[in-house]
């Protein structure tokens, strides 16, 4: 049965494009610049997606120099690592078709809009999204929960009662499900990201896909969260 979906949202990293080559050299050179073990690709791909503020410390930041590694990450990455990435194979053609199936398309990403937004206008893809929501440098917008709730603000679908019916999110971590699980919100995870299936599917995702052309036909699909 097809559903009543008027709206996707759609992560960034891992799942529009894949950002791992800028992100990890600029993180290895902040570890490096701060004193610290350069962290290797498994370790620096294991915590894209989420802020850094909770995947840094998994692999070796102590708290009280988050601060600084970070500052240093955004010095190369604002002006050279944002651009060492590429969109997947097949991503233009899935915003074209769901645009063509008259669905409302916005970014909700966990990146910081300020590096967030040139990434999207540097692809020429800024254009097919209504809304284009990121994080914020400051605390009050930090968590993929805050920037849907922002998403959401933005369109003016905050108060839609039967959201889950309307809305869907398609993400590559379990922070994407989660986030959108939180206002009741499906989500399709992408296998061609950062998360493994077990991740996706133990986080609550309620299908795979496994191309971005599988995404066109799965978001069309009723789905029922049995709980939040």
């Amino acid at each position: 049965m097809r559903s009543e979906r008027t709206h996707v949202l759609l992560d960034l990293d891992g799942t529009l494009s894949d950002s791992e080559p800028g992100i990890l050299r600029s993180l290895q050179w902040a570890f490096e610049q701060e004193g610290f073990p350069i962290p290797t690709e498994e370790q620096v791909r294991s915590i894209i997606g989420p802020p850094f503020e909770i995947g840094l410390p998994q692999i070796g930041i102590p708290d009280d120099a988050l601060e600084r590694v970070i500052d240093r990450y955004r010095e190369r990455y604002a002006t050279i690592g944002a651009f060492e990435n590429t969109l997947y194979p097949g991503i233009l053609e899935m915003l074209e078709a769901l645009t063509n199936d008259d669905l409302i398309l916005s970014v909700a990403t966990a990146k910081p809009e300020v590096t967030a937004h040139p990434i999207l206008d540097y692809f020429e893809i800024s254009r097919w999204f209504k809304v284009r929501a990121g994080a914020t440098l400051t605390p009050e917008r930090r968590a993929k929960a805050e920037v849907i709730e922002f998403a959401l603000s933005e369109l003016g679908i905050s108060g839609d009662p039967d959201i889950g019916d309307h809305v869907i999110m398609i993400g590559d971590r379990d922070h994407d499900v989660l986030g959108a699980k939180r206002h009741r919100i499906p989500c399709i995870g992408v296998t061609w990201g950062y998360g493994e299936p077990p991740e996706l599917l133990g986080s609550g995702a309620v299908a795979l896909a496994d191309s971005p052309h599988e995404v066109v036909d799965l978001v069309h699909e009723t789905y029922r969260l049995t709980h939040w």
